[in-house]
């Protein structure tokens, strides 16, 4: 696991720059860093070494020394890959699996990518073509993103690298600004730095030096075009037994010491327990003093069951407020997911002992798992029986009316599902969004943003389509992107058995019987677990990482901190602070605003961090790394 950043060398830009853009990410790996610059390109790699703990510094060269690699990740299959490329008659001077893509590039150029099982981004430098080719990983477990503005390229791990690039012209894409309101994310190649764009999950890009253009392609993509409508339950579990013990076997390669998170829920349970039949593993779990909130009591429990230790990570609301400015660095864009802060915790306490924790993150997408895919039940029959025209009448009339049981679902009835799915205005809907907005004619419909995605599954039952979007929203851009930041930011990795290659492609073949019934989710998932696990802990219903923030919120020193960030300069920039002032009051007096202030809350501290006035980027280091290294 490691962090790299590089750019096309411009002739107003010191040579002296590639170092300090490693720099700014030293923390995805602190044991060693490497240079390689021409009078093309340069390049920077951070090492976090796990395999090969001799061997294995970056940049690797190619044979011929024409092409350059630097790589974030791990590739799972890297043994069989190598024997391969033996076969063929390449050479190896290493045991990093780092190696494989270097030599495997070049016997198969862009194909090597279908090749590939693991967790990667990297950026191979070929001089021949005089191009950088790049490519992410098929789910988007590591990141990797590129500044284009038509003159200046540059990528990396972190958006923050290119902070210390003079060619970097820093400015806010404030037409993204409703679209973070409503997801808490940004569900595109997007993102909130103008001209800074993501490589999508499952694609590659070549970015031709002289013609200076990039050229983004996909290498794969999920879908559910090969659903068995014949398959069971009894089948489909013991598929997935034999999935997940393969996958954790193959995600336990190391020359570190592994460690892995542990919940109260069955996904981390479940990896857990197939990794202790390997080794003795060390589980971490986070919790509070609030009984209520805190799973350290399931998790400790079926630690000992398993005859396995358990370390208990608590923290306070002064940990949770405190860490916030220095959650907004480390995430690069704003995200509001609460949960990010218990993660820096957990990672932190974790990284004292090991180097390499598994994680059950993935679980809940790939064989729904959350219980709003239940919502599709009563919809889907509502369509059923009731025409469209009937439904649109329905919804005209309970707009108008007072509120009453039943009011919601007539006026959510009448919408097609890429408008009605909660995770499309998973925060803040349009009206809210008109109301909270300073300049609300940049607000746009967050459905038209995300339709598309719908609509390659258009046909497919509802369900189906809610899976599918977040595999390919919620799963890369929220689930996947903490898990990198706020374990990287600890210099911890942190491997995800449960996305795997492997396992989606079976995934992506279960009818939907086996997956969600009007029973439960992850039927045959816990089905699979159950003959592991405690019925308690394969059963039990999903918590998602719970915190007293909304609680916390009503406490005076950290209601303090809500009152001065909601009355800032940056809130009366961008937002209509009655309406702020009016969100704290409804919390405080009983109606859960929790999410909504999260949002502008951790918006604001994110712009004070990257876009401060008349500061520069050495002291959002000084003011917001120094609490967390």
């Amino acid at each position: 696991m490691c962090g790299f950043c590089g750019y096309v060398n411009q002739k107003d830009v010191p040579n002296k720059t590639i170092e300090k853009m490693a720099n700014r990410i030293k923390h995805r790996g602190p044991d060693d860093e490497k240079y390689f610059q021409n009078d093309k390109v340069s390049m920077a790699f951070r090492r976090l070494s796990i395999i090969d703990l001799a061997h294995g510094a970056q940049p690797l060269y190619s044979s011929d020394n024409k092409k350059v690699l630097t790589f974030n990740g791990e590739i799972y299959n890297y043994k069989e890959i190598r024997s391969e490329l033996q076969s063929m008659g390449y050479e190896f001077t290493t045991d990093v699996d780092s190696e494989v893509l270097i030599r495997g590039y070049e016997a198969w150029g862009k194909d090597l990518l279908q090749k590939l099982r693991g967790m990667f981004a990297f950026v191979i430098y070929d001089s021949n073509k005089n191009q950088l080719f790049g490519a992410r990983d098929h789910f988007g477990i590591k990141p990797l993103y590129y500044y284009d503005d038509g003159e200046s390229f540059m990528y990396g791990s972190e958006i923050k690298s290119f902070l210390e690039n003079p060619a970097f012209k820093k400015e806010l894409n404030e037409k993204l600004l409703p679209i973070h309101l409503s997801f808490e994310f940004i569900p595109s190649k997007e993102t909130m730095f103008k001209n800074v764009f993501k490589v999508m999950p499952g694609n590659y890009f070549i970015h031709d030096i002289d013609a200076k253009t990039t050229e983004m392609k996909p290498y794969f993509k999920f879908n559910y075009d090969h659903i068995d409508e014949n398959e069971t339950i009894e089948g489909n579990a013991k598929k997935i037994e034999a999935l997940v013990k393969d996958s954790v076997k193959a995600h336990m390669i190391a020359d570190v010491e592994v460690g892995s998170f542990l919940s109260s829920g069955v996904d981390s349970s479940y990896v857990l327990n197939e990794a202790s039949k390997l080794k003795p593993i060390q589980s971490f779990s986070l919790g509070f003093d609030n009984s209520k909130y805190s799973e350290l009591a399931w998790s400790t429990d079926f630690a000992q069951q398993i005859g396995q230790k358990n370390t208990p990570i608590k923290i306070t609301g002064d940990d949770y407020f405190n860490f916030l400015p220095t959650m907004m660095y480390y995430m690069d864009e704003p995200l509001s997911n609460p949960s990010a802060v218990q993660l820096f915790y957990l990672a932190q306490g974790t990284r004292k002992n090991v180097k390499v924790a598994l994680s059950g993150e993935g679980a809940d997408e790939f064989f729904g798992g959350y219980n709003t895919y239940l919502e599709a039940i009563p919809f889907e029959r509502y369509q059923k029986f009731v025409p469209r025209f009937a439904r649109k009448a329905l919804a005209s009339v309970a707009e108008k009316m007072p509120r009453f049981h039943g009011r919601r679902f007539l006026i959510r009835g009448a919408q097609p599902l890429s408008e009605r799915y909660y995770r499309v205005n998973y925060v803040f809907n349009y009206d809210d969004r008109n109301r909270v907005l300073k300049n609300p004619s940049i607000n746009v419909d967050s459905g038209d943003y995300s339709k598309h995605i719908f609509d390659e599954v258009k046909g497919k039952d509802e369900m189906t389509q809610m899976q599918y979007f977040d595999i390919n929203t919620w799963l890369p851009f929220d689930i996947l992107q903490k898990a990198d930041r706020m374990s990287m930011a600890n210099s911890l990795e942190v491997r995800t058995p449960l996305v795997d290659r492997e396992i989606a492609k079976f995934a992506s073949t279960m009818p939907i019987k086996t997956r969600i019934n009007k029973e439960g989710t992850k039927i045959s998932l816990r089905k699979a677990a159950e003959s592991a696990l405690p019925d308690k802990v394969a059963m039990k219903e999903k918590m998602g990482f719970p915190s007293p923030i909304a609680s916390w919120m009503n406490e005076p020193k950290y209601h303090k901190k809500l009152v001065r960030a909601f009355n800032s300069d940056v809130a009366e920039k961008f937002f209509n602070v009655d309406e702020l002032m009016r969100l704290l009051k409804e919390h405080g007096e009983g109606k859960s605003n929790m999410q909504k202030i999260f949002t502008i809350y951790t918006f604001i501290l994110w712009y004070e961090v990257y876009f401060p006035e008349n500061t520069s980027a050495k002291t959002i280091d000084e003011v917001h790394l120094t609490q967390a290294l």
